[in-house]
């Protein structure tokens, strides 16, 4: 019977290479029967994927629509039990992509994701993927549009499920960055601009044990007796501990695909080449841009032409203008030599931080200069410097905010730059900041803040003593159940003598001391607590000479660690909500209006499509039409009891 049947199919496929645009139903049935039970008869059907590879790649563009979707869904079912190699049929799809069938591109487009997912399952297939990869690179130049997108989808939608996650995949797709379709070109934009939502759950679940917690100052300073001084003391050390733990926090990887590009240096200076010459639409301008600022600043490459492009609109009647101003300063890094940046502050400084301006403007502006001298602290001049931080004193509290918060940053920075009034109570930590010169780099031999501990371990000596202070306090458990016991912290107030004693010490001293204990041994997770801590204190604690005389301004303190990329936030950050127009103000309060049908008496009909009564016409009449009525002129005269009655 099986035999009957394949025969049948054999002399169907003779007629249907005839007339292969002609609609068969009987071919269509019989094509599924035999890939249905293809893998029962292996000798007979051996010939048959093959012979119906052959069918659509001579004829798919002729073919009917339901029979090239029938012989597609039989290639698919002979996969599916492995009867095909998938390399030759991926293949073959990738070419049936070119079709003007919207259809049979998502059937495809799903199922060759999945296919070469589950090639990948157990273990990578490198050789089914390098096959692949290099045919991919010939389909992403095709001339047909569509087949080059979905393409391109393919290879994006495979890196995104992390089975084609390697450098190779990313650097075909960079290829499409180059492509004379915008869609495509879009597509392969903002796939470098995109995040990878994996990577930022595993950051979001990354523990912060090493960072002290707050507990622990707070048992620190308990110790001691309680004062105004020391509580004040207190709440310095939590705003440092704050900010702190926002440094300590692991830089994510989100944009994993850019650092996987062989060449950035050359990718870079194409990419600004097809931007001079562009003639896209602005929004996707704006993506080239962004995606070059980002190469530049992650890589630390030199792009010089790309600083005079941005400053061309640098202009705060510009679209977009925040954007093109976190551009400016995602491409600074302190490789670019600081004449080049200088340029673009100035233009900024010039074009947006004018009194001429408004306040939001000049706060963008403010804000910008902040992150560009941040990451390259060489580009600010003194000069303009002090100019900046005079709006400290300004009207505006959005620009004043802006000011001071360029004061903190140099103060961290170079406290030199600033004018003495400006820089606050010196601490260890200021006496120690300078700004580094041009390519040097700050390499030390020794772990900064290891001279606060001892060059000997000792971990023997403390383990024998931890073990008799646990007996003792489970057996003072047992003898008092309802009391508490007292605790000796003396961890603490140890930590605070060797605190003490290191402050006394010269500065190669310490250096020296630090060096012998960072290479005498492995430190353990508490001694790095310990030196975390001893850092924490030198934010804190006043310079060797110098008394506690002056408060530090209190700052809406907001700054997050400064990863490899900004957000926009950091730009457009407003210290004070601005007022809204009298058309949002309206906008508000209808939306928070209730519904009010339901006070309103309803009226009880019987019939609804009844006419109104005269009791109704009389209430929408004019008042002058009713003023001499008999009702309104008995309104007066009627008594308390009546009006009761009515009501």
């Amino acid at each position: 019977q099986f035999l009957q049947q394949y025969h049948h199919y054999q002399s169907h496929v003779e007629i249907f290479t005839f007339q292969p645009d002609k609609p068969s139903k009987e071919l269509e049935e019989l094509v599924m029967f035999l890939a249905q039970v293809a893998h029962c008869y292996p000798e007979h059907m051996a010939s048959f994927p093959q012979q119906l590879k052959e069918l659509l790649s001579y004829h798919h563009t002729v073919l009917d629509v339901d029979l090239r979707m029938t012989f597609c869904k039989a290639l698919i079912l002979l996969r599916n039990k492995n009867l095909i190699n998938p390399t030759s049929l991926l293949e073959l799809f990738f070419q049936l992509l070119r079709c003007h069938d919207k259809l049979l591109r998502k059937t495809l487009y799903t199922h060759i994701v999945s296919d070469i997912k589950n090639v990948n399952a157990k273990h990578k297939n490198n050789k089914v993927n390098t096959t692949l990869q290099n045919f991919m690179y010939t389909m992403l130049r095709d001339s047909n549009p569509t087949a080059a997108k979905i393409s391109l989808d393919v290879m994006i939608e495979l890196y995104r499920r992390n089975i084609w996650n390697d450098a190779k995949t990313v650097n075909v797709i960079t290829t499409a960055c180059f492509s004379k379709v915008t869609k495509v070109l879009v597509a392969a934009l903002k796939f470098f601009l995109g995040k990878d939502e994996d990577e930022k759950q595993d950051s979001d679940s990354e523990s912060e044990d090493d960072v002290p917690t707050a507990r622990d100052l707070i048992m620190r300073y308990a110790t001691n007796k309680k004062n105004t001084k020391r509580k004040k003391k207190l709440e310095k050390a939590m705003k440092v501990l704050k900010k702190q733990k926002k440094k300590s926090k692991p830089e994510v990887f989100n944009f994993s695909a850019i650092h996987l590009v062989h060449d950035p240096q050359d990718f870079a200076e194409k990419l600004l080449k097809q931007l001079e010459n562009c003639k896209e639409r602005f929004e996707v301008k704006m993506m080239l841009m962004d995606l070059i600022s980002r190469l530049v600043g992650i890589h630390e490459l030199f792009l010089f032409n790309f600083y005079p492009f941005v400053q061309r609109f640098l202009q705060p009647h510009q679209r977009e203008v925040t954007k093109i101003l976190l551009f400016a300063a995602q491409a600074s890094h302190q490789l670019v030599p600081p004449e080049i940046i200088q340029s673009v502050l100035m233009t900024i400084a010039n074009n947006f931080v004018t009194d001429k301006n408004s306040g939001e403007v000049m706060t963008v502006g403010i804000n910008a200069i902040k992150e560009i001298t941040a990451r390259c602290p060489l580009a600010m001049t003194e000069d303009l410097l002090q100019d900046l931080v005079q709006y400290k004193t300004h009207k505006n509290k959005n620009v004043m905010m802006s000011a001071r918060t360029l004061i903190h940053l140099f103060r961290s920075l170079n406290p030199e730059m600033l004018q003495k009034k400006f820089r606050g109570k010196p601490t260890e930590a200021s006496l120690e900041a300078r700004i580094h010169e041009y390519g040097e780099l700050d390499a030390k031999d020794y772990i900064p803040g290891a001279e606060v501990l001892d060059v000997e371990s000792q971990k023997e000596k403390g383990g024998n003593k931890e073990e008799d202070g646990w007996e003792s306090a489970s057996l003072s458990e047992e003898e008092d159940d309802g009391e508490w016991i007292d605790v000796h912290h003396s961890s603490d107030e140890e930590q605070q003598e060797v605190a003490e004693k290191v402050k006394s010490m010269p500065v190669e001293e310490r250096k020296a001391k630090a060096a012998a204990v960072s290479t005498s041994r492995l430190l353990t997770q508490e001694e790095f607590h310990k030196i975390r801590l001893a850092q924490l204190s030198k934010e804190l604690n006043s310079a060797p000479g110098k008394a506690a005389k002056r408060k530090n301004i209190e700052i809406d303190e907001e700054e997050e660690g400064r990863g490899e990329l900004l957000s926009l936030r950091d730009i457009e950050h407003l210290h004070k909500k601005p007022k809204s127009d009298k058309e949002t103000r309206l906008a508000t309060a209808m939306a928070g209006k209730t519904d009010r049908k339901e006070f309103v008496k309803k009226k009880t009909r019987i019939n609804p499509f009844a006419s109104s009564s005269n009791k109704e016409k009389q209430k929408h009449k004019n008042f002058m039409m009713m003023r001499y009525s008999h009702s309104v002129r008995t309104k007066n005269k009627r008594s308390f009891r009546e009006k009761q009655v009515i009501l």
